[in-house]
């Protein structure tokens, strides 16, 4: 005995393996909801809790790997719709759409990552947060690069703005849904690209006006 206790076993790293546990969180998840127990997932996969967490190195780690495995797919389909080709309207709905798309056709998984596991886990809250930090960066140096926005700062202010305003309605969404896809996805490009217009001639304040 050294006096500083038992060192925690390392993860294993067995990349076919852990994608087969995840793939079983999935499954439970997605057919219990966001309060699944870890139990329910170790015995969905045939072994038990604590060789569970041995993959992942405690729940933490199990909880790090479920949001880098969903939010990885996600933005990769907000970076291909934003970057593609047409006409920045056109471009922004897309963008919009396929993030709603996406989290509503995983709702559960949706809400254990952003309701529990951040909420629950630190280092999970801090790396979701970073992945968001990520995108909104990207979308500020798409909007300064293309002209939508004349001035660097402002436009990194806008970029997690938008983020942070899309995540936030899509949420309430989620909560509604008898308000249809089209209508959230329409009022939020509406608002996004007249924000943008406005802001980029210095007309915000006209958006806030009697007409």
């Amino acid at each position: 005995m050294t006096g500083q206790g038992t060192a925690r076993p390392a993860p294993r790293r067995d990349p076919g393996r852990r994608r087969a546990l995840l793939e079983a969180a999935d499954r439970v998840i997605q057919r219990e909801g966001p309060e699944a127990s870890m139990a329910a997932i170790a015995a969905e996969a045939g072994i038990s809790k604590p060789i569970l967490y041995r993959h992942f190195g405690d729940k933490s780690g199990l909880y790090q790997a479920l949001a880098e495995r969903h939010t990885r797919r996600l933005i990769a389909g907000i970076r291909t719709e934003f970057s593609g080709t047409g006409s920045p309207l056109a471009r922004v709905r897309s963008t919009i759409d396929t993030y709603l798309t996406t989290v509503a056709a995983n709702l559960h998984l949706y809400r254990f990552l952003i309701h529990r596991a951040s909420a629950e886990d630190a280092a999970t809250h801090s790396a979701m947060s970073t992945m968001i930090r990520e995108v909104s960066r990207e979308l500020a140096e798409v909007l300064f690069a293309e002209g939508a926005m004349v001035d660097q700062d402002r436009a990194y202010v806008w970029g997690h703005a938008l983020v942070g305003m899309v995540q936030t309605a899509g949420d309430w969404w989620l909560d509604h849904p008898e308000v249809p896809r089209e209508v959230v996805v329409d009022g939020l490009a509406d608002l996004v690209l007249g924000g943008l217009s406005a802001a980029s001639e210095g007309r915000v304040l006209e958006l806030f006006q009697d007409r």
